[in-house]
């Protein structure tokens, strides 16, 4: 992937800090969460480790099912790089990305995905499924999971608990345990 434009922050692959990039991610959970959508955030980051697009969970404000936050970023990574492949990037992403988006990502030709907190109910990167593990695709993605799992999770636990009403001082036992 060719040098880019992005917001300016610029991390060297070699020494790149996964959790500044899950630290983006996160600020774009919590505008999801501001907007009443599932608060999860993705960002896209070159393999000079500039970020190059960024995005929310949205399919509450887009009527689209597919609005996922890394759906959208691979869009607009797609369009600023003026390519669908996205060899040698970075997909940090605060929850485990369901079937959909590992499917996106294969074919984006993402080289890594980075998130936070494992989904047991949709997840595809090693929860759930495993499609990064599967010898029949013919792309590999490098999986790193738990990066700041703490904040992703309260986020999304927070998220689900004032939906429901219900505060966990209360003892409600709350979804994403």
């Amino acid at each position: 992937m060719t040098a880019l434009p992005g917001n300016g922050k610029s991390l060297s692959m070699a020494s790149l800090d996964f959790s500044l990039l899950m630290r983006e991610a996160l600020d774009e959970a919590f505008r999801g969460f501001a907007e009443g959508e599932v608060p999860v955030g993705a960002v896209l980051a070159t393999a000079e480790g500039e970020i190059v697009a960024r995005s929310h969970n949205r399919p509450i404000a887009l009527n689209d099912p597919t609005a996922h936050a890394e759906i959208l970023v691979l869009r607009k990574a797609g369009e600023v790089c003026g390519n669908y492949r996205l060899e040698g990037s970075t997909l940090a992403v605060t929850v485990e990305p369901c079937v959909m988006c590992m499917g996106a990502a294969f074919h984006a030709r993402v080289s890594r995905i980075v998130f936070g907190v494992f989904d047991p109910k949709w997840g595809a990167a090693g929860s759930l499924y495993n499609l990064p593990a599967d010898d029949l695709l013919n792309h590999r993605i490098e999986i790193v999971p738990g990066v700041l799992a703490a904040e992703c999770l309260k986020v999304i636990q927070d998220f689900f608990a004032s939906r429901r009403g219900k505060s966990r001082e209360y003892g409600e036992v709350p979804k994403w345990s």
